[in-house]
């Protein structure tokens, strides 16, 4: 009998992460490794990295450092680090970081089992030095779908029995949870969780050259996954009991470019919405100078697509704009929100900014808070400025001192959270369809039974939730009927409506 082998993931990040450590649990599970929740059960604990701005870099290694110290209290023989802060720092991580026994890039992931075997036979696997991934593919978006670069998230299994439908048991040989093969193109991906709701890549990268961002740097150029890929990824999900599914990218406005057809996610998402068992379709990271009105008619008309709007305007003033190699202005931004809500008109919007930009004057930060007071999001998020390695802002003249950078961030997370409260009270009477995520049994509850969920204008994590005022008959994985009765902050309180508790029980 083989050798037991345990192997946790702990990722951080954003929700492109949990795909990418899902991809790794497939390929593991598919090797024979046994995959724990609790890092200390583990022989293994691998980190999947977040390296987008100091403060996750920070929390990753923090993670690093917490997974070492098991070494002394539990199970864990080994610490290994992947992820974008893996891939973006290489050999200078593993020299900084002597704690972590291997440091493994992208291209490490095809080998993931191997590599972890040799670390953990006390072997070394040596760190990667790191280079500009967009040099990697082509610079014509439409010659890069052939070529051979390692793209987490995107990955197909090539062998195996046919995948089987709906009811259909795995052959036998397969780990539970693990996506069979269908020739080239079967997902190759195992859930991490039970979640109703999952995270599907559609594409890697980006080609827009934003002066703050390093992302495409260690990401690569923009490449799309085939619709039929996604669209497979999406069905083997709904056997798997996923009500939800959120693509996710660097750039989903772009999808198709690389592909022949510039408008092929608006082909694409009323064919994921039509996959059975999927009640909700999503879309994030949307370019607002990329925005099309056929996308914008999609994404408002098609049932099971949610009218989301995940919008990258960063600021509003147009000279901060620009030095950030940007698009847009106050009045254009308000312009797409308007025409947005004129087809949707409680279609969720949110958005990121960064404060505190090189060259960013006080009439630059005034224009920011007049854009977010008439914009009426429903989630912000504000982020100070900070230089990051290899971007072209580092370069900048100009740049404001850390404390007149922390106290504009303060003013405008003040603000933000001013907003988005009001935000949430002006649903207060709204019906809204909310799939339930979360209950909370009775004897664990503080007082009776809890449960919560989101409603089509709330993503996960990010954007508050609902609050149901009785949980009462409310399982995980439902769509809900209820009225907004209240609010707590950006979340909402809202009773449910005329539900059959007996077809909610199942």
């Amino acid at each position: 009998m083989p050798e037991r082998r345990t192997v946790a993931l702990v990722t951080l990040g954003c929700a492109r992460n949990e795909v990418d450590s899902e991809e790794l649990a497939g390929r593991l599970a598919a090797d024979g490794w046994e995959l724990v929740e609790d890092a200390a059960d583990a022989d293994v604990a691998v980190v999947n990295t977040c390296g987008f701005v100091e403060a996750a870099k920070k929390d990753s290694v923090d993670a690093l450092l917490e997974a070492n110290d098991l070494k002394d209290h539990g199970r864990t023989q080994a610490v290994v680090a992947v992820g974008c802060m893996a891939e973006r720092y290489g050999k200078e991580l593993a020299e900084a970081l002597p704690e972590a026994d291997g440091v493994l890039g992208f291209d490490d992931y095809a080998d993931i089992s191997d590599r972890l075997q040799t670390i953990l036979n006390g072997g070394v696997h040596a760190s990667h030095t790191p280079r500009d991934r967009r040099k990697l593919l082509p610079i014509s978006p439409a010659a890069r779908q052939d070529t051979a670069v390692a793209l987490p998230g995107h990955a197909q299994a090539t062998s195996g029995e046919p995948t089987p439908s709906a009811g259909e048991a795995a052959p036998a040989d397969l780990p539970e949870g693990i996506a069979p093969a269908s020739g080239p193109r079967a997902p190759l991906r195992r859930r991490l969780d039970k979640s109703p709701v999952a995270s599907v890549k559609l594409a890697s990268g980006c080609d827009r050259r934003c002066s703050f961002c390093a992302i495409p740097s260690f990401r690569g150029s923009f490449i799309s996954r085939r619709p039929s890929d996604v669209l497979g990824e999406t069905r083997w999900l709904a056997e798997q009991g996923v009500k939800e599914i959120m693509l996710v990218s660097e750039n989903n406005t772009s999808y198709g470019k690389d592909l022949g057809d510039i408008r092929l996610l608006e082909t694409l998402l009323p064919e994921l919405a039509e996959v059975d068992g999927i009640e909700r379709v999503r879309v994030s990271y949307l370019q607002p100078a990329e925005m099309r009105p056929g996308l914008i008619d999609v994404l408002t008309s098609t049932p099971k697509v949610v009218p989301y709007f995940d919008l990258s305007f960063q600021h509003s003033a147009p000279d901060v704009l620009r030095a950030m190699r940007r698009f847009g202005d106050t009045d254009r931004f308000l312009e797409l929100l308007d025409t947005i809500r004129s087809k949707a008109p409680t279609a969720g919007v949110r958005s990121n900014f960064i404060v505190g930009f090189p060259g960013e004057k006080e009439s630059d930060f005034a224009e920011l808070e007049r854009f977010l007071t008439h914009a009426r999001l429903d989630a912000i998020g504000v982020f100070g400025y900070s230089d990051e390695d290899g971007t072209e802002a580092v370069t900048y003249e100009n740049k404001l001192d850390a404390d007149t950078i922390a106290e504009r961030l303060a003013h405008m997370q003040r603000l933000a959270e001013e907003l988005t409260s009001q935000r949430a009270e002006e649903r207060i009477g709204e019906t809204l369809e909310v799939l339930v995520e979360t209950v909370v049994p009775i004897d664990e509850a503080e007082d009776g039974e809890g449960a919560y969920g989101r409603a089509a204008h709330q993503a996960p994590e990010t954007d508050g939730q609902v609050v149901f005022t009785d949980g009462a008959g409310l399982v995980p994985g439902r769509i809900v009927t209820a009225k907004v009765v209240g609010t707590l902050g950006v979340d909402l309180v809202a009773e449910p409506l005329g539900m059959d508790l007996e077809e909610a029980a199942g």
